[in-house]
């Protein structure tokens, strides 16, 4: 197996089995472990654990659709992104932290009381990435677990200023050390199938030291595949800290990034007219809060600026009390440019492919506007002409073999 100073090493299977394993002190991961699906609690009340079912009434053809529908992931957080098998060996390598060891203390450490409380168990989770092997393990585990949903490209958002920061429990890394570990994950990933492209990430409640110190590493240290600059975290924060972020975003364009902020997840409209305005955004992460502002709604339509729709992360996060109150359908019914997305899967119990089932039994959706919802994702991403038009290709293919066997 190839492998190099640092003991990175990835192995296949043999030919036949369709999984890829990530070896690193002999921890092997499944495909088995992402396929999951949002289930009920009692009395029809989504159930705060992890501990989720398949949606199990769908149509077998219909599934099978989805399952060989190519996508495009462009809303999914590096730490979130992390298996609990993942999160449960990052444990083990280190003390001084407050996770729990078992997949069940897990489970039970994933049920969000509110989005406040998402980000305190989010941060724990980071603080157990301490190594650019972990940072290196993280995302070719992301990228393992979206090739088996056929996922052809990814752009994955990283919060590089939460790895470089020092904190009471570990000492910080430096800014070419991440990202020398997201140049050779990203190499990886493509190996599996998987084209990334990164998101650098501004932590909104750090405010002026996070985004000096993640300009400067979009800027000065930017990995192969960096192609876009971002802002999450609390968006109730961000206010008192918006003439730093504009001046950031401003330094990150003029650099050639594309602006992407969260908005509209947890606040009103106001967060998405500053993204739009303040920050240039040319998509919005989230953007489900736009629907209680008309004017804003038909500035989204005409400018036909993408939103990163997250159902099941809107869900566990307490945005929406059941996922059939979720805007989706609204927003695509307004004719907004409405994009599917995990944002934080093995937290959220959820995959991108579980985001399309979801996407057909709760809103209806059939093969046609299913492959149109992955043709959005594809012509919204910052992918190259020539590798969007080879997954436009494989979609419309896809779609062609399903509708051949339908005749």
């Amino acid at each position: 197996m190839p492998q190099d100073g640092r003991g990175w090493t990835l192995a296949r299977l043999p030919t036949g089995n369709r999984s890829w394993y990530h070896h690193r002190n002999g921890i092997h991961h499944s495909r088995a472990e992402c396929r999951v699906a949002v289930t009920n609690g009692p009395s029809g009340a989504v159930s705060g654990r992890r501990s989720i079912a398949h949606v199990t009434d769908l149509d077998p053809d219909l599934d099978d659709f989805i399952e060989a529908l190519p996508k495009v992931e462009l809303h999914v957080h590096l730490v979130g992104s992390a298996s609990p098998r993942t999160v449960l060996e990052l444990a083990t390598r280190y003390d001084d932290h407050r996770l729990p060891r078992t997949e069940d203390g897990l489970r039970e450490f994933y049920e969000f009381r509110d989005f406040p409380h998402f980000i305190e168990v989010y941060e724990e989770v980071n603080d157990v990435v301490r190594e650019p092997e972990d940072v290196a393990d993280l995302v070719v585990g992301a990228a393992r677990d979206l090739a088996s949903q056929n996922a052809r490209y990814v752009e994955l958002t990283v919060t590089p200023y939460s790895h470089v920061r020092s904190t009471e429990a570990r000492r910080g890394m430096s800014m070419p050390a991440v990202t020398e570990a997201l140049d050779h994950a990203a190499r990886h990933a493509e190996e599996l199938g998987v084209r990334l492209g990164y998101v650098f990430d501004i932590d909104g409640l750090l405010g002026e030291p996070a985004a000096r110190a993640t300009l400067e590493h979009a800027v000065e240290h930017p990995p192969d595949a960096l192609v876009g600059f971002g802002l999450g975290g609390m968006e109730s924060a961000r206010p008192e800290h918006r003439e730093i972020f504009r001046v950031a975003f401003g330094d990150a364009v003029a650099a050639g990034l594309h602006s992407v902020p969260h908005a509209g997840e947890t606040t009103g409209p106001e967060s998405i007219w500053e993204a739009l305005d303040g920050l240039g955004a040319e998509r919005i992460g989230h953007g489900i809060r736009c629907l209680d502002d008309p004017r804003l709604v038909d500035r989204l339509r005409a400018g036909r600026v993408p939103l990163e729709v997250c159902p099941t992360s809107n869900l566990r996060t307490r945005q929406v009390d059941r996922i059939e109150d979720h805007p989706f359908p609204k927003l695509i019914a307004e004719g907004l440019v409405v994009t599917l997305n995990s944002d934080d899967p093995p937290m959220f119990g959820t995959t991108l492919t579980n985001e399309f089932r979801i996407a057909a039994h709760t809103f209806g959706l059939g093969t046609a506007e299913l492959a149109d919802l992955s043709r959005t994702a594809v012509r919204s991403s910052f992918l190259d002409a020539v590798g969007k038009q080879e997954i436009l290709a494989e979609i419309n293919a896809v779609e062609a073999q399903r509708a051949d066997g339908d005749d």
